[in-house]
């Protein structure tokens, strides 16, 4: 089991932050572009499957809506069960501990703390589910 990536949008669709582990295939377009199609694939699921996997690639998309709009998106394999405690976790102890209630870090725009970087890496890497092997 594996995660593929994660994207982290604010409520007007500005792609937050985006990582990725064990992506075996891309896009083949531009990460902006691709942004937007996660984002609008979120309410139309047919667009993003036929631009992001014309080949049969199978994966489970994990989603997580704040009151706030903020929205959590993680792809991973198909042995991934229910994650919504990770989804959580990633938004109330990484990003509004180490993003909003850091002055450093504007709001509503990508997110460029390292610390919340490394530190949302580390825990994706600490996951059950990650496998350092599946890349």
């Amino acid at each position: 089991m594996t995660v593929h990536n994660l994207y982290l949008f604010d409520r007007n669709g500005v792609c937050l932050h985006y990582s990725e582990w064990h992506r075996k295939k891309q896009a083949g377009i531009p990460k902006e572009e691709e942004f937007k199609l996660m984002y609008g694939m979120l309410f139309s699921i047919r667009s993003f499957v036929s631009k992001m996997s014309p080949l049969d690639i199978r994966y489970k998309l994990h989603y997580y809506e704040t009151p706030t709009g903020i929205k959590v998106v993680m792809n991973t394999d198909l042995g991934v069960g229910p994650i919504r405690d990770v989804l959580h976790h990633i938004y109330s102890a990484l990003y509004v501990e180490l993003v909003v209630k850091n002055p450093l870090c504007p709001l509503g725009q990508t997110v460029q703390s390292e610390l919340f970087r490394s530190r949302l890496d580390s825990y994706i890497r600490s996951l059950p589910f990650f496998s350092a092997r599946a890349g």
